[in-house]
């Protein structure tokens, strides 16, 4: 087995990395070195939030699902997030079904639920022809770049968050932020049954009419890493502000430098200035607010997403390459991306 190597790498953005390369080891080399450097690679993925897996033979959902569950055999398949995804086997799923051009914020997989997953994972089976990579985030740096006042008022507050979602006998919406229907996320078309679910999660359900739901609920805005005691930025806000997403884009038009990622910038700006005039911010797909209801300081969000962008770590996908995210600690996104793509996903418990 000598053949896998585990070492820091740069990232295509000059930011350090930590890559486990396979040199053409299979599948079952693989599992057994897991087993056998348990240790080591635990320390790693504290140390550095994420683990690259690449140069394996694996492919696919099932193998895929093999090597998660060698490094964490806790593997859980209930999902309340909100990216719409299809199963590909028991526990693993698409990350994302939604088009190429739409970006996905930085976060940690459900930090909005006390059920955030303890660690993450994905698994390219598809490289895009160009981009679309799955970025990563250190949120105990991201905490530490705040501004101290900014700190304070978000760990004295912390972070309601406002969704709305169609039922299955709405008028489809025509919003381009729009979620997915509630009886898609709770798997169920019973009311009372989705009201139950979401009570278990500390979710209040507000029933609109032509069968809409609402689900407000509050949470910290940190949490403290198990491990190494830091405090870690733990929240949506980033990606549940109304505001997020004009700012997102627009770090993405300077990333991309395209003619589409130029478009979109603009294009997200303009609907963002008209959906927060036709709309008020409760009746938006999703908004976030601070847990006593005052509305986030614009500026403050501004602050957040670039600190982000700082720290953020971009590495090109390759085919067959796992991440291993430590959920507790670290973020991810998606860039918009050309041609086919594929990227699975899987999680463990809390």
């Amino acid at each position: 087995m000598s053949q896998i190597h585990m070492a820091e790498a740069q990232s295509v953005n000059g930011k350090a990395i930590c890559v486990i390369e396979g040199q053409g080891a299979s599948l079952e080399v693989l599992k057994s070195w897991v087993a056998e450097h348990r240790a080591p690679l635990e320390a790693e993925w504290v140390r550095y939030g994420a683990l690259r897996f690449r140069g394996f033979e694996v492919l696919g959902p099932q193998a895929f699902e093999q090597v998660a569950a060698a490094l964490e055999p806790d593997l859980k398949n209930d999902y309340l997030g909100t990216s719409p995804r299809n199963a590909r086997s028991q526990y693993v799923f698409s990350a994302s079904e939604l088009p190429p051009y739409f970006p996905i914020a930085q976060h940690s997989e459900m930090s909005f639920l006390p059920s955030a997953p303890r660690k993450l994972f994905f698994h390219c089976t598809v490289a895009p022809q160009r981009r679309g990579e799955t970025p990563t985030v250190d949120w105990r740096a991201v905490w530490r770049d705040l501004p101290q006042a900014m700190r304070e008022t978000f760990a004295a507050r912390g972070v309601r968050y406002i969704r709305n979602y169609d039922g299955p006998t709405s008028p489809k919406s025509r919003d381009l932020w729009q979620l997915k229907r509630w009886d898609e996320m709770f798997s169920t078309t019973d009311p009372a049954v989705a009201e139950q679910k979401a009570v278990e999660q500390g979710l209040r359900c507000e029933w609109l009419p032509q069968g809409r739901l609402r689900l407000v609920n509050e949470r910290p805005a940190t949490r403290v890493h198990p491990v190494t005691g830091e405090t870690v930025w733990f929240n949506h806000t980033q990606v549940f502000h109304v505001a997020a997403a004009a700012l997102e884009y627009h770090r993405i038009r300077q990333q991309q430098k395209t003619l589409r990622a130029i478009f979109f910038d603009a294009l997200t700006a303009a609907l963002t200035a008209l959906k927060k005039r036709r709309k008020a911010a409760v009746d938006q797909p999703m908004h976030a607010t601070h847990g006593d209801g005052g509305e986030i300081d614009p500026a403050h969000v501004k602050t957040l997403v670039d600190a982000i962008w700082r720290h953020l770590v971009i590495e090109p996908w390759q085919v067959g390459d796992v991440l291993a995210i430590d959920n507790r600690s670290t973020g991810h996104g998606r860039l918009p991306f050309t041609g086919p793509r594929e990227v699975l996903v899987a999680w463990t418990g809390v």
